[in-house]
């Protein structure tokens, strides 16, 4: 994970280029956010950019990026 965007582990395949709209929820508070699939790794996931966050929902983001690198764990980029 970083400000660009994610994997996500997932069974269903979708082509590059596809849309998909984020929601999730945690400890830094709710983080919305459009993407578009920019890499496919058959029955392993994909690799999202994303394409638009929230001025409100930015922030959130980089804590969450922020307390994997205190914790010292290394999220990928997609």
């Amino acid at each position: 994970m970083s400000l660009g965007g994610l994997f996500v582990e997932t069974s269903k395949s979708h082509g590059v280029g596809s849309t998909a709209t984020l929601d999730f929820l945690v400890r830094e508070g709710q983080i919305r956010a459009d993407a578009v699939v920019r890499r496919v790794e058959p029955s392993r996931g994909l690799g999202l950019k994303f394409t638009a966050v929230s001025k409100e929902d930015r922030p959130r983001l980089a804590a969450l990026i922020a307390s994997y690198s205190f914790a010292g764990i290394h999220p990928s980029r997609p």
